[in-house]
């Protein structure tokens, strides 16, 4: 298990993170999110013991993970960390950068490994290519492939599928993470997109004034955010008296109180967003269809 006690670390005497504590179990996904420069990257750089932390401890088991102060060679072999510098080798193959720090004494393993993660990030096609002629998202995936090789323990990933297509994305996402959770990965991401997160973590935190705001489960944020900056990482939302609504929780109806007047719809594939003035406050609101440009409509929550 990791296990963050109360850390807390500050860049060029400029606080980044505050008293931080989580755990994070073998297997388990653990998903971080917040605005630019909250501290994502930074905690993670923090675990892998890249920085010296001020005070507080982190622990992977029984071992503990300490900063350059006390490492020379940073990092530990139990973890890996991909960021968003994928720091490989240009003029060798795909294979061979996967398969470079594997052991060399047993080829016939080495070939079925390397095979087998060049089809979890979907480069099979692509073996023998040398790196400097991939495209960025193809990079990214070697990255992801090569902190897989030795099967670490625990593996920390900075926006993992930024630089991937839409083409690749999802079904590239649902390959990685069902790896790691079927080989009992521990797995943090820090990540801006909740196609990360929702479907694929177990626990979700979220960083906000240099501390964790909340840490819970995806669904249980979703379903109840208890903040506008939670609600903003799932989607469109409004404040209707005190109360976070989902655009998609309002309902077109005959009779009703809360009257708008449409300012534009937007085409969002399954359904219309419909940008509406109240009361001199944009509200947003789904519908199967555009609506009329300054049309007056009624709402009703529907939760």
């Amino acid at each position: 298990m990791l296990q963050v006690k109360n850390i807390s670390f500050s860049y060029n005497k400029t606080p980044v993170l505050k008293d931080i504590s989580f755990t994070v179990k073998p297997g388990e996904h653990l998903s971080i999110i917040g605005e630019s420069g909250s501290g994502k990257s930074t905690l993670l750089k923090v675990l892998y013991g890249q920085y010296d932390i001020e005070k507080g401890n982190i622990f992977w088991k029984d071992e503990e993970i300490l900063g350059p102060k006390h490492n020379l060679v940073i990092g530990y072999n139990f973890m890996k960390y991909v960021a968003q510098e994928f720091d490989l080798m240009p003029f060798i193959s795909v294979e061979e950068n996967i398969g470079k720090f594997l052991s060399r004494f047993y080829p016939e393993e080495k070939q079925k490994r390397v095979a087998e993660l060049m089809k979890v990030v979907e480069l099979t096609k692509v073996a023998k290519t040398k790196v400097k002629l991939l495209s960025g998202g193809q990079k990214q995936r070697v990255a992801l492939a090569r902190a897989l090789a030795k099967q670490p323990e625990i593996i920390l990933l900075d926006e993992p599928f930024s630089h991937i297509d839409n083409f690749k994305k999802q079904s590239l996402r649902r390959s990685v993470f069902k790896y790691l959770k079927e080989n009992n990965i521990a797995c943090i991401v820090a990540t801006h997109d909740k196609e990360d997160v929702l479907g694929h973590a177990d626990k979700m935190i979220v960083l906000n004034n240099h501390k964790i705001a909340v840490n819970a489960s995806p669904e249980n944020l979703y379903l109840n955010p208890k903040t506008p900056l939670v609600a903003s990482f799932f989607g469109e939302f409004n404040v209707i008296d005190d109360q976070i609504i989902y655009a998609h929780q309002l309902q077109v109806v005959e009779q009703s109180d809360l009257e708008v007047i449409v300012k534009q719809s937007y085409f969002k594939g399954n359904c219309y967003l419909v940008e509406a003035d109240w009361n001199g406050e944009t509200l947003f609101f789904e519908h199967p269809s555009a609506v009329i440009e300054n049309e007056k409509i009624l709402l009703k929550i529907a939760l």
